[in-house]
């Protein structure tokens, strides 16, 4: 088979850069080692920045998004037993909106089903050669029948363990990384939100996050040790360790249900450079991870993908390469700086076990400095709501 790019993976990003490419005339092919199933049933985070939602709408893909997204205002952090609200609109004049990222996996694969894109779903064993040269190629395994797609380029979107980054020479590719020593144990269930909008929950006991997906489907999150087993928590004792955590006033508003899902996230950041080797570009999860405190993940894969087909169209309808060469370095500028709010986020509201007296009580001096400035507030709203795109 030949094709203009290829592309591995079928999550978010790699599904929606091949909408941008084909709605600008690029030829594609999606490689993605799962079935549907297992893609539309994976339970991810789902607050979008503006930016986002505009890509997303620009892609003809938010006719359903915009009729049924709960859009907020304002965010609250709680700690010491009270609750203080982000005025998120009235500081940086945006909002976020509220749409789960199963939601969007499913307008993007129904958009796709629509298009006839070729989209080879449990395809095995993908390879990748000739990635420095002109005519990259991919191999993979499918109905025990080794296939091959010529290509002009390849797009890496298979996540943090794809093979993508893998293929990268050692010599090229620097990475850094943070480990954090807690993960977030999280439930979901059909119950309604405690609250109105995200509560950030600085706890004694630990990190507490109530959020949702509808107004009728609550998520909420618990900081645990790293090495916790999910099999040790029922549902009722992740009901009364999260109303331990909240406020008083919020505790005896919470509403327990059967979880739907309960699962572990470990946290970590992640950063490899560059995003780009001669013909093959990384973007999302396999070239960045943030800890979910800042909501930027899918944010930040969204931007990534934005950027790569608006450099692929130009070279194709152009001749351009300017902004091919541009990449990496474009999508590295945001990169960062979503890196370093998803850090400062984690810091603030986490409990660290390793933490010293006199670094507990700079937290909560830092707290308690950010709802009592302006200005403070003011640089957490314009990083929660999404930095601008680099020009």
């Amino acid at each position: 088979m030949r094709t203009e790019v290829g592309i591995i993976g079928a999550g978010p990003a790699g599904l929606l850069l091949a909408r941008l490419l084909a709605l600008s005339g690029v030829a594609c092919i999606v490689l993605e080692r799962r079935d549907p199933d297992y893609l539309r049933a994976r339970i991810r985070a789902g607050l979008l920045e503006e930016g986002t939602v505009d890509t997303l709408a620009e892609a003809g893909l938010a006719d359903r998004l915009l009729r049924e997204r709960l859009t907020h205002d304002g965010v609250e952090l709680a700690f010491g037993g009270r609750r203080h609200r982000i005025d998120l609109k009235g500081l940086s004049g945006k909002v976020v909106t509220i749409y789960g990222q199963s939601e969007i996996q499913r307008d993007l694969m129904d958009a796709h089903a629509a298009a006839g894109t070729e989209l080879v779903y449990e395809a095995e064993d993908v390879s990748l050669e000739g990635i420095a040269g002109d005519r990259p190629r991919l191999h993979y395994l499918k109905g025990g029948e080794t296939r091959e797609i010529q290509c002009d380029f390849i797009a890496g979107c298979d996540g943090f363990h794809g093979v993508s980054r893998q293929s990268m020479p050692p010599q090229v590719l620097r990475t850094y990384e943070r480990v954090y020593p807690f993960g977030w144990l999280g439930i979901l269930a059909d119950t309604p939100p405690v609250n109105p909008e995200l509560i950030y929950c600085n706890h004694e006991r630990g990190f507490a996050l109530c959020t949702m997906r509808s107004l009728t489907r609550s998520r909420y999150y618990l900081q645990v040790p790293a090495d916790e087993d999910v099999v040790d928590w029922s549902d009722d004792r992740f009901w009364s360790e999260l109303a331990n955590r909240l406020p008083p006033d919020v505790a005896a508003r919470l509403k327990s249900g059967p979880g739907l899902e309960m699962s572990m996230a470990p946290l970590r950041s992640f950063v490899a450079e560059p995003m780009r080797y001669a013909r093959l570009f990384l973007a999302g999860d396999a070239a960045h991870i943030v800890p979910p405190t800042g909501a930027k993940g899918l944010n930040l894969a969204v931007t990534d993908v934005r950027l790569l087909a608006e450099a692929l169209a130009a070279y194709y309808r152009q001749g351009r390469t300017d902004l091919i060469d541009a990449y990496s370095d474009r999508c590295l500028a945001r990169v960062w700086k979503a890196e370093r709010f998803s850090w400062w986020m984690t810091g603030l509201t986490h409990r660290f076990p390793e933490a010293s007296g006199f670094e507990q009580r700079v937290q909560m001096a830092e707290l308690a400095y950010l709802v009592s400035s302006r200005a403070a507030q003011t640089t957490l709203a314009e990083n929660y709501v999404g930095l601008p795109m680099q020009p």
